[in-house]
């Protein structure tokens, strides 16, 4: 069982016993609690947590938990239509709209409810990351000396050194920027390279969570179609003519979602074409460290063979780790260096330097390549588990691409098949599934699914996943 379920389950069993106590009264020790629910003494913090947030217990730091008083006032509802106005004030001469659309976003980070399995996740499955590695690199990097002061504004020289090695090419630590992860360094670098109400090209589909930066920051998104071998070069040269752009953002490797990996022709049509144009290539490098132990050799980033300053890189620690170390790099050369230092520093002043340290840690333990090659054999495991699962189930969902990288499979659904009833259909048989209209920024040519094995227990929940999928599909079409 997932240690969020059991919190919430507990959590259900104590409210639903909190009439024995009256107000203030005193509830059995996490000592009794334990014993008599059966779990671990972290479930029970949680779970008394949770109660506490709700105002139902009050916590008293080696005291225990009491049961607590109740409210007597009922706070006042305030009127904030208002906000509506204001809100919207300056909509009609806006050229992109504020409003942002979270939602493909946090079906990624949302927890499905206890017991539907997740194959909507973008992180790794707890029992994937090195939880035992990161608490020891924690608990080190606090003892070290200075390690609660004020960070050097760029980063610590030590970690900007291994990003540049592991980025590769000519690329320096004197161009290496630390960030508080890839969704952030996104962030900062569209907001250098293009001002609102530009157009700024992407991979169509794409990953969401970069759509809703793009348009947060006033951008247009403008699709580019993808096939197996990546970025359709001809087309990307005609999308920056047709629309001016001087962005395109990419992910050359193991792309999110198809999982295909740029061409290696097309690689460098990709920097000719945007040097040509005047533009830049934003190329976000998450799924490096997601190879799977099969793959051969990988292509090195697009950065490392770019003398010009075309590519700006991004590079994340948190996908092959956890979704709390949210330590990641942009490299960069040229005067744009200055420019993305500058908000940088302007949005967040540093990354907190105990991060830093702990991530430094980390990458410089022997844990680390352990924690690599056991990630890149239970990758491979899970998506063999899962791509063969829908093979002999469900081959109407068999994806076209297998990635050797990443974490998710990409299906297009049959057109008798629609992709908003298969959601709810899938979430009543017991099992989340990521749509695929978020990923597009233009209509969608089909409906598509995102399955991520990422997420999930191992291979046997894997197949009762797809097993449960199966019923979904056979609900809408029998």
């Amino acid at each position: 069982m997932h240690e969020r379920s059991s919190v919430a389950e507990l959590a259900k069993t104590l409210k639903a016993d909190m009439d024995r106590y009256s107000p203030g009264e005193k509830l059995p020790s996490s000592r009794v609690l334990v014993e008599r629910h059966r779990v671990s003494p972290v479930t029970v913090s949680r779970a008394l947590a949770l109660l506490a947030a709700e105002g139902l217990v009050v916590t008293r730091p080696g005291a225990g938990a009491y049961r607590a008083e109740p409210r007597t006032a009922v706070p006042v509802a305030g009127d904030t239509s208002w906000q509506e106005v204001a809100l919207s004030a300056d909509a009609a001469t806006e050229l992109v709209p504020r409003a942002v659309d979270a939602s493909g976003v946090l079906v990624t980070l949302s927890a499905p409810p206890p017991g539907v399995i997740e194959f909507n996740g973008g992180y790794l499955h707890p029992s994937l990351q090195p939880e035992q590695a990161l608490a020891a690199a924690l608990a080190r990097a606090g003892r070290r000396p200075g390690a609660w002061g004020r960070p050097p504004i760029d980063g610590l020289p030590e970690l900007r050194e291994w990003f540049a090695r592991e980025i590769g090419g000519s690329v320096t630590a004197a161009e290496v920027l630390i960030t508080a992860g890839g969704q952030p360094a996104i962030a900062t670098a569209l907001r250098a390279l293009a001002p609102p109400g530009t157009p700024v090209l992407v991979e169509s589909p794409t990953y969401p969570g970069m759509l809703a930066v793009a348009r947060s920051a006033g951008l247009r998104p403008v699709p580019v179609p993808t096939d197996a071998g990546g970025v359709r070069p001809e087309l990307l040269e005609a999308a920056f003519r047709a629309t001016g752009a001087r962005v395109f953002v990419c992910q050359p490797l193991f792309q999110n979602p198809t999982g295909t990996v740029l061409q290696p022709d097309r690689r460098r049509e990709a920097i000719r074409i945007a040097r040509a144009a005047g533009a830049f290539i934003v190329e976000d490098d998450f799924a490096r460290r997601l190879v799977h132990e099969d793959a051969g050799p990988l292509p090195a980033p697009l950065a490392a063979a770019d003398p010009d300053g075309v590519v700006v890189h991004v590079y994340s620690l948190t996908k092959p780790t956890s979704p709390s170390l949210r330590v990641g790099a942009l490299a960069a050369r040229g005067p744009v260096l200055e420019r993305l230092r500058a908000i940088q520093v302007v949005d967040s002043f540093f990354v907190p330097r105990p991060l830093q340290e702990a991530a430094l840690e980390l990458v410089g333990s022997p844990a680390w390549p352990r924690h690599l090659r056991a990630v890149s054999q239970e990758l491979r495991s899970r998506r063999e588990a899962m791509a063969g699962a829908l093979a002999r189930h469900l081959p109407e969902l068999t994806p076209p691409h297998v990635p050797s990288g990443g974490y998710q499979l990409w299906s297009r659904l049959p057109d008798m098949l629609p992709e908003s009833s298969l959601l709810t259909a899938a979430l009543r048989a017991g099992v989340a599934v990521a749509p695929g209209r978020p990923y597009f920024c233009a209509e969608p040519p089909a409906g598509h699914i995102r399955l991520s094995f990422a997420g999930v227990a191992g291979p046997a929940e894997i197949a009762e996943g797809v097993r449960r999928l199966r019923a979904a599909v056979d609900e809408l079409t029998s």
